[in-house]
């Protein structure tokens, strides 16, 4: 038996209670009340989870808003074949991939540029506590293929377990550790000139 993951650990839902709760919030005497619950299980670790990909305090409460909204219009298409947490992660991080890009386009630039500019206005932003090496690590993953910067940013950033990054993103664990090991590679191969 696996031991749970450093986020299953954080906000896990055993499966009756998980399929109780989701009852919960399709119902419509219980939905409200069932949301407000979700939003406080929920809020802290997905805000933290949208701010490693979008850095800005204000996007990232955006992007965390519109995640929550998702999950309200779509929690009756959820078919139960992740555990929740796994594909409310799955929308906050699409949600986070699509600001970007939408970012990164209407100020003409390339995603991995834009995150640079971000990152440069870093020390005026209150909520973003980070030594220079933490900001220089940022910077370097921004320039990563996307991929290579979701899995880095999941196991490193945020100290998940591969099983629960596959559970997230739909992708094979050996798939995984080739781009985590890829990325990790381009990390080391920047500090080492």
């Amino acid at each position: 038996m696996h031991s749970p993951c450093i986020l299953e650990q954080k906000i896990i839902l055993h499966a009756p209670d998980e399929h109780e709760f989701i009852e919960r919030l399709r119902h419509p005497a219980t939905q409200q009340e069932a949301f407000r619950e979700l939003v406080d299980r929920f809020s802290r670790p997905l805000y933290r989870h949208i701010r490693n990909y979008l850095i800005d305090h204000d996007d990232t409460d955006d992007v965390l808003q519109n995640t929550f909204i998702k999950v309200f219009r779509h929690i009756d298409g959820f078919k139960g074949e992740s555990k929740i947490y796994s594909w409310m992660y799955r929308i906050a991080t699409n949600e986070a991939i699509s600001f970007l890009k939408d970012k990164a386009r209407k100020n003409r630039m390339s995603s991995g540029d834009y995150q640079l500019s971000v990152l440069e206005n870093l020390t005026a932003d209150d909520y973003f506590e980070a030594d220079k090496l933490t900001v220089e690590l940022h910077k370097i993953v921004a320039s990563l293929p996307e991929k290579q910067q979701i899995v880095f940013r999941m196991k490193y950033f945020e100290e998940m377990k591969y099983e629960e990054i596959s559970a997230i993103l739909g992708t094979s664990v050996g798939a995984l550790k080739a781009s985590f090991h890829h990325a990790v590679k381009k990390i080391e191969e920047y500090f080492n000139r």
